[in-house]
């Protein structure tokens, strides 16, 4: 069946888009080209569909999720596009449709790849997906040095681009653990503002500290100390009840423990500082950043050895890929699905969020740096590689030294150590059962 009575609705908010150099429908006219770089020139945060007759075009940016749900109506296929999957939900009650939805029946377009879907009928044929980022691995020399410069150039420039989308009126927030990937931000957007001009006093590097605090806040305190930049931390405490496990698995409707642990952590800071701020809109972070620099401890996960995380494309950013076994087709892979953990929660306080880390541009350069001959591996070679990058980078194009602090997740860093275990500790499998609940569900 070929109609054009079959209805296509789309529930995202065009105003959330943040296109730095187009227009919606420009950017949408490019999902049907050819081309894979006309749709990898779409710069900025975006999550767009493009239909022609039966022919329907779905992508996004790494940064933000997008999912899909084919629902049946008497003249065939309707399709319904959301960021959330209880957006679609609620959509389908509405239109009385509630008993043909369940979570995992939605999909969600993978990042990286322009997914083309055909509305013709039952059954409805298996989506396909093309790739239109692909960079070149390995290509870099293995000089530490050299992609550090490249790394935070690219870096930087995303920065500049983004902080000329932003009112000059307007404040600017670093989500900031004292951590090397925050680090980068919070310092490029800081030369960023007197490079231009700008006063920087309108940057601030909010810290989060759970019921007194944990690690991140004297390592915070000692980043800033050592670059005489005292003057941009502000601490964000909140008492233990604010960090909800199952309040996060609902916000970011996925129920992964260690992306529910940072969602958590996430909602707390987020919270209190619309609490504190209700005007407040722009914030940057460094989410993005463990997954360009593979900087994840490899023992933690038995499926992974240092052998897969070094030889496969864009493993952390992806997961495994769209091909492969592990793929899901409700959720994608990495941080390509694990990207929720910080979208959904600034959407939820309605803060507009910003990681150069994600961008495409920046990606390519960690893609292009030869991991295998850097770690030969090692492990904790593996583990060294990204102190020494981003601060042999953060010399030679910012000029500031980088003060490098052990490895430490924010939901980690965040909390006293006393705490975490109190918040966080028994089976992962509450926060899969709580997510089926959500819809009445018993499967997933």
């Amino acid at each position: 069946m070929n109609s054009p009575d079959l209805r296509v609705v789309d529930l995202i908010d065009e105003s959330r888009l943040t296109l730095l150099d187009l227009a919606p429908e420009a950017a949408r006219e490019r999902l049907f080209e050819d081309d894979p770089d006309a749709v990898l020139g779409i710069r900025g945060s975006f999550a767009l569909m493009a239909r022609r007759g039966e022919q329907i075009r779905l992508a996004r940016s790494l940064d933000r999720p997008m999912r899909y749900f084919l629902a049946k109506e008497p003249q065939g296929p309707m399709l319904v596009v959301a960021e959330r999957i209880d957006e679609i939900a609620s959509f389908l009650a509405a239109e009385g449709y509630e008993h043909q939805f369940h979570p995992s029946y939605t999909r969600m377009v993978p990042a990286h790849h322009v997914v083309h879907l055909r509305l013709v009928g039952c059954p409805d044929p298996n989506p396909t997906y093309h790739r239109f980022f692909d960079p070149p691995r390995g290509v870099l020399p293995a000089d530490p040095a050299a992609i550090g410069e490249s790394y935070v150039a690219a870096l930087h420039e995303e920065v500049r681009a983004w902080l000329e989308t932003v009112p000059e009126e307007e404040p600017l927030g670093v989500l900031f653990s004292g951590g090397s990937d925050s680090g980068l931000v919070l310092l490029s957007l800081y030369r960023s503002l007197v490079e231009s001009g700008r006063s920087p006093s309108r940057l601030k590097a909010f810290v989060l500290a759970v019921d007194g605090g944990g690690h991140d806040l004297g390592q915070a305190r000692e980043f800033l100390r050592r670059l005489d930049l005292e003057m941009l931390l502000e601490v964000v405490e909140v008492p233990e009840a604010a960090v909800d496990p199952l309040a996060a698995v609902e916000t970011i409707e996925d129920y992964k423990p260690l992306d529910v642990e940072c969602a958590a952590v996430q909602i707390a800071l987020l919270g209190a500082l619309r609490e504190r701020y209700p005007d407040w809109r722009h914030l940057a972070d460094g989410d993005g950043g463990d997954e360009n620099f593979k900087d994840y401890p490899v023992e933690e996960n038995p499926e992974l050895t240092i052998r897969s995380v070094v030889s496969n494309r864009m493993l952390y950013q992806e997961g495994w890929g769209v091909d492969c076994i592990k793929h899901s087709l409700t959720y994608s892979g990495g941080l390509s699905r694990g990207c929720a953990r910080t979208a959904a929660p600034l959407r939820r306080f309605g803060f507009a969020g910003f990681s150069p880390h994600m961008r495409p541009a920046v990606v390519a350069v960690a893609e292009a740096a030869p991991w295998d001959e850097l770690t030969r591996g090692s492990t904790e070679r593996l583990y060294q590689l990204k102190g020494e990058i981003a601060a042999a980078g953060c010399r030679a194009v910012l000029g500031l030294g980088l003060p490098v602090f052990p490895k430490r997740r924010f939901q980690e860093g965040a909390v006293p150590e006393s705490l975490f275990a109190q918040r966080f500790g028994g089976s992962p499998e509450r926060y899969r059962q709580h997510f089926l609940e959500l819809y009445g569900a018993t499967h997933a």
